[in-house]
């Protein structure tokens, strides 16, 4: 009975691998509508953060001189758009529009005694027509307070008496300034408002601010602080549906800041509720903003080509150079950066991009999608089930059934928990089973031929590298579809476990490699065997060695990765060579490994064991993928890209292996005399 079940499972194999095949025909639907989508905006917004403008020009000789030159110039340099924040007291004061004064200020100026019980705040306006524009925003700010206002009036000029201390008063946010919108406006800038949540929410106040910016001709709004407007009233006003409904009237899109340690709380929700009209933003901070100009300018176009980045937002401000003995700030460098000597802006244009106000994607969502994400979510669960078969292939029918009608619970439960765990593990699938297959081969053609040829073994071995890399990219055409979805491609939602993706396939391929090479089947014996094998100082420094080899690999994970001087010199020579870098890991590290290791075992048998560090390779591709805003054309280049370059290395990798063997043959018997 059991050898009739492992037979039907066994057999169960082409079947499944027939599922899979049809899961990525499949595919080629959904792969096509992301493809256009991420095609679908292609207009880059330079913003420059106004605040910082105004205090570099209040350390100026001539302000406003200094102000309206370096507008022209950033203009002249591309960027297009200026980001105002909402204002406040000491804002108006900075521009010279209102004076502050509190009850010791006062008393000075009017050479009375300081009030006893009063600790209030005191503005007089420069002249009359700062009055007439600002005293109704001043008024109606603090009236939605609850805090009184009073006129008030010192040698013929007007003025107001808040009466609250001036430190709170200067705390409260201003609509953006009017003044400085029409003066940016009139530079011929678009306008990026920046809002908090930092005061009750009032659906009237935000009506009359939204109002204001679509006169303005504001398209999109960035959030300033830890949470969207109206997140904190949700609870009790449900402010965030108020606040959509707004942004929808005034068709206003939002703009995502992009590797925050938190996103900003109720971003998701306000996301869906006006139809994701949104775009990423990189942001350079002030600190940043004095880096050397090409370098600037690198990170500008790897936004906008690899990220799929529309705005990128750049901070600057002043800072005291004592060795210069001045007040300096880094507007010329990031004007050279734009452009001579980086020429970010030119370097963005040979990529199809152009200066303008950032669109929203228009997601491509064609009517065949649903049913095709359907065939291709069962395909990737029979390559998952393929993947099983090869170690416990008893359960392969099992396994498939029960994937299934879990699955089918899981889409009721938690769709995306289901897209995301599938993706991850076709994604852990597919690099397995193609370094499982290798293995195999390996040992047959080994036992099959041991004293081939040095030719028609590097013949084998590429072969056996084209095929084992078709096989790993079977992933990817399933992580498309499962995850092809704008919330991915917003980073609104992520995909988890990719830590996971970088460990699983090297574990699976070494507990394969040690227990089940040759037989095909697990072996107990093995087992029994390493248990009783003595431990000398060879394996203690081996086992040195693959700490130290793992823990590198960790530090080169993920976004936070360290790389080294030599990688970062190829990186920047490959992008400026063919505009796309493929991943170090790869060309360098695990595709010349596949092939020297493929090559030596195919004569030594022992060296198969090279194959499960060769696996990082093969993951890494399509790891790639995983990375959803990234578009999908470039990730596919570079894979590619790494594909012929570890090719090279590889073949150049066998070549001195070549030698080393035939300087051992010629020397070793030298040595033993």
């Amino acid at each position: 009975m059991r050898q009739k079940w492992l037979y039907w499972n066994t057999a169960s194999r082409k079947w499944l691998w027939l599922v899979v095949i049809i899961g990525l025909v499949a595919s080629i639907p959904v792969i096509s509508d992301r493809v256009q989508t991420e095609s679908s905006a292609k207009k880059v917004e330079l913003v420059f953060n106004y605040r910082g403008l105004l205090d570099i020009s209040a350390y100026q000789a001539h302000p406003q001189d200094f102000m309206n030159e370096q507008l022209t110039r950033l203009k002249g340099a591309g960027v297009t758009t200026m980001a105002v924040f909402e204002s406040t007291l000491d804002e108006l004061r900075k521009t010279r529009r209102i004076m502050v004064y509190n009850g010791q200020d006062l008393a000075n100026l009017t050479k009375n005694v300081i009030p006893s019980n009063e600790n209030f705040t005191y503005v007089l306006f420069t002249n009359e027509e700062n009055a007439q524009t600002y005293a109704p925003i001043i008024e109606q700010t603090f009236a939605d307070r609850q805090i009184p206002v009073v006129p008030w009036e010192y040698e013929g000029r007007s003025g107001l008496i808040l009466q609250t201390p001036p430190e709170n008063a200067n705390m409260q946010p201003l609509q953006p300034d009017p003044v400085a919108v029409k003066m940016l406006r009139d530079h011929g800038f678009h306008i990026l408002p920046r809002i908090s949540d930092s005061v009750p929410y009032n659906q009237a106040s935000m009506e009359r601010l939204l109002s204001f910016f679509k006169e303005n001709g504001v398209t999109r709004i960035l959030f300033d602080g830890d949470a969207v407007k109206g997140y904190n009233d949700n609870a009790e006003m449900k402010s965030i549906d108020q606040f959509a409904q707004l942004l929808n009237k005034y068709d206003i899109g939002l703009a995502a800041i992009e590797n925050l340690k938190k996103p900003q709380s109720g971003f998701q929700t306000l996301a869906y509720k006006i139809d994701y009209n949104v775009a990423r933003l990189y942001s350079l901070s002030d600190a940043d903003a004095n880096l050397d100009v090409d370098t600037i300018a690198d990170r500008f176009v790897l936004a906008t080509k690899d990220r799929n980045i529309r705005m990128l937002y750049m901070n600057a401000s002043p800072s005291r150079n004592t060795s210069k003995a001045m007040i300096t700030d880094p507007i010329e460098n990031l004007i050279n950066s734009l452009g001579e000597p980086g020429h970010a802006v030119e370097r963005m244009g040979k990529f199809g991009f152009e200066l303008g106000q950032a669109e929203a994607f228009t997601v491509k969502d064609s009517s065949i999608q649903r049913y095709a994400k359907l065939v291709a979510l069962i395909g990737a669960i029979a390559l998952i089930t393929l993947m099983v078969s090869y170690f416990v292939p008893l359960l392969t029918l099992l396994v498939f059934a029960l994937s299934l009608v879990g699955s089918a619970g899981l889409f009721l439960l938690k769709p995306t928990l289901l897209e995301q765990g599938i993706a991850l593990l076709v994604a852990i699938a597919a690099p397995t089973i193609a370094m499982v297959l290798a293995v195999r081969t390996v040992n047959y053609q080994q036992q099959r031929q041991p004293d081939a040829s040095a030719g028609r073994r590097l013949g084998q071995t590429i072969i056996l590298y084209v095929r084992t890399s078709i096989l790993s990219f079977m992933a990817v055409p399933f992580v498309i579809a499962l995850l092809n979805s704008i919330t991915y491609s917003l980073v609104i939602n992520q995909f988890r476990g990719v830590s996971l993706l970088h460990f699983a396939p090297i574990a699976l391929v070494a507990i394969y490699v040690v227990f089940y090479r040759g037989s095909g089947s697990f072996s107990i014996k093995k087992i029994k065997e390493m248990l009783r094998m003595p431990i000398n100082v060879l394996m203690v420094v081996l086992a040195v060695i693959a700490a130290a080899a793992g823990y590198y690999y960790l530090t080169r994970t993920g976004n936070s990765g360290s790389v080294t001087p030599l990688e970062m010199f190829l990186r920047t020579a490959l992008e400026d060579t063919f505009g796309v870098r493929p991943r170090f890991k790869e060309f360098m590290g695990g595709h010349p490994l596949f092939i020297v290791g493929v090559f030596a075992a195919l004569k030594y048998r022992k060296f198969v064991f090279v194959l499960i560090l060769a696996t990082i390779g093969q993951l890494s591709m399509v790891d790639t993928f995983a990375h959803i805003h990234t578009p999908a054309v470039l990730s596919l280049i570079r894979g590619v890209m790494g594909l012929g370059l570890g090719l090279i290395f590889g073949i150049i990798a066998v070549g001195v292996w070549q030698v080393a063997e035939g300087c051992w043959k010629k020397w070793s018997p030298l040595l033993k005399n």
